[in-house]
């Protein structure tokens, strides 16, 4: 299932390392979040060299919904009272300075990706308390937002938090140009990295710095980022015919939607759940695809289906993205990882800081995002939550296989895979891996494929 962004979209072809080289900072990963910090290094004068698995963008980048937002569902209260005030803003400033750089990124290089600004809402229809909270706090950080009772959904809100001068565009688009601006080797994919050596099944590429920008990072130790996030899928449809909404908009409340216009469709989201556990709506046990569709016939009848995807997120336990030196124990390495829902503006924030330490200038904001920044309550709530369900998966590993068929381990960690009858696919509930029937993989943070296995009671 391709999105819309893949339908009318091909990226050139790179061609893959041609063998071994040193050069200052490599950079694992040709997603937005790889290419515009390669990017930014050579704005900087400091060459680096991006290094992709598969092709650029093959990865999260092309499932997005492409919201380019400093809305980040409810945050900003959350944020005030948990870091302050000070380091709330730094939060709040950095994204509203990366929709401006987007804005800025797009003039100058005249890239026709279909940018776009207009309003984005936080809506609910069981109360307004959380909403009045969120609009003011982020207010108070210097976002123009504000409370309302009015927008232009098809039903009832109990209110809405309204942030001004958002943004949207084609995220497809915008990666091809900017990709043209970098030195990207594809088909190669990296197979370990010890101090500075990064090795690769085409060379070793040897490198002061290096980020890890591959959405999960498949190195276990250090940084122990398999306990500190857990990954979590949600489903898009894509239906003509429908009144399009300005505006863009997410839902707060259990069930809540997001809505977004892309051209003559609306792209409605929803359904999301951690990757591995419960591929089945609440409602009746109907599929997340179907249970879309049906809300999208409730409230346009008449719209019809013109595609359908999915994506995947990394979730921190605390909400917030891991930014910054991968360890204290590796001083040569970076991340960029756990964007959750907000990959866009979080891409270009991710850039910019990793140009600033890897360059050695001061990045104040640097703090709020650093995956070295202290463990919140929330954080620890979160932790035992999501590590009851990678406890689950891995004690499943020594549980024998049903006679009808034979369910594999995730090579990752070993946890026990589960099937999603929706994608037809193998998941990890432990860290998100994904394989497809034959058990190759699809998603990490695995880095093979499983082993083979008898499919036949699927």
């Amino acid at each position: 299932m391709e999105s819309v962004w893949m339908n009318d979209t091909e990226i050139r072809k790179r061609e893959a390392l041609p063998g071994d080289m040193e050069v200052p900072v490599v950079v694992i990963g040709a997603g937005l979040a790889g290419i515009l910090t390669a990017y930014y290094l050579k704005q900087a004068g400091i060459r680096a060299v991006v290094l992709e698995a598969d092709r650029i963008g093959s990865g999260q980048t092309k499932n997005t919904t492409a919201k380019i937002t400093s809305q980040h569902n409810l945050i900003y209260d959350r944020l005030i009272r948990t870091f302050g005030r000070r380091m709330a803003a730094y939060y709040a400033g950095a994204n509203e300075a990366a929709i401006g750089e987007y804005e800025r990124l797009i003039l100058e290089k005249r890239i026709d990706c279909d940018f776009v600004r207009c309003p984005a809402y936080l809506y609910s229809q069981a109360g307004t308390e959380l909403l009045k909270r969120e609009a003011e706090a982020a207010e108070a950080l210097g976002i123009k937002a504000s409370f309302g009772t009015e927008c232009e959904l098809p039903f009832t809100v109990a209110g809405v938090a309204r942030f001004e001068n958002q943004a949207r565009f084609h995220p497809l688009r915008f990666l091809e140009k900017m990709a043209e601006e970098v030195e990207v080797y594809e088909q190669t994919k990296v197979l370990k990295v010890t101090g500075r050596r990064v090795e690769t099944a085409r060379g070793c590429v040897t490198a002061e710095h290096t980020v890890f920008a591959a959405h999960f990072p498949f190195i276990n130790v250090p940084g122990y980022y398999f306990a500190r996030m857990y990954q979590e899928r949600s489903y898009v449809t894509a239906l003509e015919g429908v009144k399009l909404p300005e505006g863009m908009y997410l839902g707060i409340d259990r069930e809540g939607l997001s809505f977004r216009t892309c051209g003559n469709l609306l792209l409605l989201g929803g359904g999301s759940h951690r990757t591995g556990i419960n591929h089945r709506s609440r409602a009746g046990g109907e599929c997340r695809y179907e249970m879309l569709r049906s809300r999208g016939r409730e409230l346009y009848p008449g719209c019809r289906e013109v595609l359908r995807w999915s994506a995947q997120d990394c979730m921190t336990l605390d909400g917030l993205p891991y930014i910054g030196r991968f360890s204290r124990r590796r001083p040569g390495w970076y991340v960029a990882t756990g964007f959750g829902k907000w990959g866009m503006t979080t891409a270009v924030v991710s850039a910019r800081i990793l140009t600033a330490l890897i360059g050695g200038r001061d990045c104040p904001e640097a703090d709020i995002f650093s995956p070295q920044r202290h463990f919140t309550v929330q954080a620890a709530r979160e932790l035992a939550v999501h590590g009851a369900h990678t406890a689950k998966g891995l004690a499943k590993h020594f549980l024998p296989a049903g006679n009808r068929e034979i369910i594999p381990n995730c090579p990752h960690m070993g946890c026990r895979l589960e099937w999603n009858p929706e994608e037809e696919s193998y998941d990890c509930p432990c860290h998100g891996s994904r394989f497809d029937r034959e058990g190759h993989l699809i998603d990490g943070p695995a880095q093979t494929d499983c082993e083979r296995h008898d499919n036949s009671g699927v």
